[in-house]
């Protein structure tokens, strides 16, 4: 599985990030964000390209796994 550590960034940076690792995964993509609308976005961008996106909450933010 493919991680992307967004913690910490901004929008753009975690969309622009998860479109790369989607593009070169052959599996799922674990995404980390530290912020509610940055887990919102990843989950919306996810479904636009036809992915199912399961959040859930962590310590330190969420996570976003792709499938």
């Amino acid at each position: 599985m493919v991680e992307v550590d967004a913690r910490g960034l901004s929008c753009p940076e975690p969309i622009m990030l998860t479109a790369d690792a989607l593009k070169q995964a052959d599996g799922p993509v674990k995404v980390l964000v530290d912020e509610p609308h940055q887990k919102t976005n990843v989950e919306k961008f996810a479904r636009s390209q036809g992915r199912t996106p399961t959040s859930t909450e962590t310590a330190d933010g969420f996570e976003v796994v792709i499938e």
